[in-house]
């Protein structure tokens, strides 16, 4: 491959011939070769926004020419159309606050900007990555505020995809609402219940996590764009300041509004901090149930959709593999909420140098999150009770003696069971039938009985 030298301050650098990105992105190239991911594509749409947003306030304004606006604008455009996906090249994890992020689009765009104008890439007399596509901005106004637009956009997809995963559990809770099983605590027999309701509180608890979600985002919308290198606008026209916020609100479709103290929303990033722990709220409940989805399987409550082979040496295995994934992913967003409160924490006086770290773990958690849930509700309308397994777990539970103390007290119940206990090869519920007559029996284990939210005076239901 031919190369073109390019230069900067500390020198020339070769940078591949026909590559969009310029000197400052070749060099970190080879400086930061650490963990093999790159940045999130999100992150870059949303710089790229940023950068359209600067410009046409720019322009507007006069302080860029209408034809280099034009330029900017179209070359925004590809790049937010899909062009160009080999052009951000960077290790997600770098030094610099993410200034090797921000360059990486200056220098595409305005390549990119140069060929529309005529120019050829790396001559920069058309259109400059600095001078013009980076006009009134420092990485430490513009990646904060990229982060906050992709972290929002991708929350809004979140919260979309928990509502469907939680419709997923309604429905079956309409499907099992007649299913009897007995209900278990600290993973042992408790009393009986209704396997419906057991997905209703499933449901539930991504009830919740739907509107935590869906609500969080507005702990991101001040945003420091106009705020510069430390939130004082040095460097930047005050007519620009006020009106690059309102075009970037009119590109990202967002309520963004600019923080009253734009040196905090520089310095301080604890936001970030607050919507991770709604996250990790989130993938404890996906631990949580995915867990308790597993040993349902175990028990034989519940049958999950086979979909591959379990063992290379054990004929016939099928285990609950989408489970398994589900708690892996849970436990990754765990982890990568310490990523992020340290991130947080470590910045420094008016800045956050951690940025790169603290985006790459935030914005991956909300993709793990998203693609989680939608590959666990096809698994979950999948699933199948077994009424008979659940049917025959409940006949024979000492549990369901409790559903009928209201009717003979806690006494009597108690030494139906010791003498139950002396008695071989009869069921539990076969042997009330015997003591306490079928109807009493059929009447406390009803449906109704056990949906019933406490019992009224001489053991009638509600």
């Amino acid at each position: 491959m031919n190369d073109r030298i390019e230069k900067d301050h500390l020198g020339e650098k070769n940078v591949p011939e026909n590559a969009f990105w310029g000197i400052h992105t070749q060099r970190a190239l080879e400086n930061f070769r650490l963990s093999g991911f790159c940045v999130s594509p999100n992150l870059i749409r949303a710089l790229v926004m940023i950068k359209k947003a600067a410009s046409l306030a720019n322009g507007e304004l006069g302080y860029l020419s209408e034809k280099k606006t034009r330029a900017i604008q179209t070359a925004c455009d590809e790049i937010l159309e899909g062009k160009f996906p080999g052009a951000w090249p960077l290790d997600a994890l770098q030094g610099g606050a993410g200034t090797s992020t921000n360059m990486n689009v200056n220098e595409v765009i305005a390549n990119r900007a140069s060929e529309i104008l005529g120019g050829k890439k790396g001559q920069y007399g058309s259109v400059h990555p600095i001078e013009d596509v980076n006009m009134h901005q420092s990485t430490n106004d513009v990646y904060p505020t990229a982060l906050k637009v992709a972290a929002i956009l991708a929350l809004k997809e979140l919260s979309q995809k928990i509502a469907e995963l939680q419709g997923v559990f309604q429905q079956k809770e309409k499907e099992f609402a007649e299913v009897v099983k007995v209900g278990r605590t600290e993973l042992q027999e408790a009393v009986p219940m209704m396997l419906g309701v057991e997905f209703s509180a499933f449901a539930e608890a991504f009830a919740r996590d739907r509107w935590r979600t869906f609500k969080c985002e507005e702990r991101l919308r001040t945003v420091n764009i106009g705020g510069t290198a430390i939130g004082t606008g040095l460097g930047a026209p005050q007519d620009y300041i006020f009106l690059v916020i309102e075009k970037l609100r009119e590109i990202t479709g967002l309520g963004l509004s600019r923080s009253e103290n734009l040196v905090d929303a520089t310095a301080n990033t604890d936001p970030f901090v607050e919507v991770s722990g709604i996250l990790k709220a989130h993938a404890a409940n996906l631990i949580k149930i995915a867990d308790d989805l597993r040993l349902m399987n175990l028990l034989g409550e519940i049958k999950v959709p086979r979909l591959q082979a379990g063992s290379s040496i054990i004929p016939g295995k099928i285990n609950p593999v989408v489970l398994e994934a589900v708690i892996q992913a849970g436990l990754k967003v765990i982890a990568n909420d310490l990523l992020v409160t340290e991130a947080v924490s470590r910045s420094t006086f008016q800045i956050n140098e951690f940025m790169p770290l603290l985006a790459h773990a935030f914005l991956e958690s909300l993709e793990i999150l998203a693609n989680t849930n939608k590959v666990l509700a096809g698994y979950v309308s999948g699933i199948q009770a077994d009424t008979v397994k659940c049917r025959e777990y409940f006949d024979h539970s000492e549990g369901i003696v409790t559903a009928l103390v209201p009717y003979i007290g806690y006494e009597k119940a108690g030494n139906l069971l010791k003498q139950f206990h002396t008695l071989h090869g009869k069921g539990l519920r076969e042997f009330l039938e015997e003591q306490l007559g079928k109807e009493t029996v059929a009447k406390a284990l009803s449906s109704q009985s056990l949906l019933s939210l406490g019992y009224r005076k001489n053991g009638k239901n509600a």
